[in-house]
């Protein structure tokens, strides 16, 4: 499997629930217009596992992604401190990406964690939120205005 630097060093069987729970969550994706399901699993720094999938709406800016699904899932539990991601899809060629806006969402809850991003054969890249989203915008930039 490909593997870059990671922020948090997972054992081996988190790792693969964690890939296990994203497969798992991206059957229940609502996409009946894109047709293209996600899954998303996102892991507690306590070892939670809080899972997501994309939910399409007719009125397109009303969908949302499995990343942000997991993660509001998370927080609505009263979880913000996370120690990785994983998301999947039904991409062959390419590891799946968190689009711009959900890399935003996992930025507000800190910069050192890991998304594993991977394809369809189960291989996978990891990246921290800080590779992804480098020089962002988070909550500390607000305090520097007040």
């Amino acid at each position: 499997m490909a593997q870059e630097r990671a922020a948090c060093a997972l054992e081996p069987e988190q790792v693969q629930q964690l890939l296990l729970s994203c497969q798992e969550a991206k059957k229940s994706a609502y996409c009946p217009y894109s047709h293209f399901p996600v899954g998303a699993a996102l892991l507690t720094l306590d070892g939670r596992i809080f899972s997501g999938c994309n939910i399409e709406n007719a009125c397109y800016p009303l969908g949302i992604c499995a990343e942000r699904t997991a993660i509001q899932k998370a927080v609505s539990e009263g979880y913000k401190d996370f120690k990785a991601i994983a998301i999947a899809s039904d991409l062959q060629d390419d590891f799946i990406s968190p689009c711009g806006a959900c890399r935003q969402v996992m930025r507000e809850f800190g910069t050192n964690w890991d998304v594993y991003m991977t394809k369809l054969d189960g291989t996978y890249v990891v990246k921290t939120v800080q590779e992804l989203l480098p020089a962002s915008f988070g909550p500390q930039d607000l305090q520097k205005i007040r």
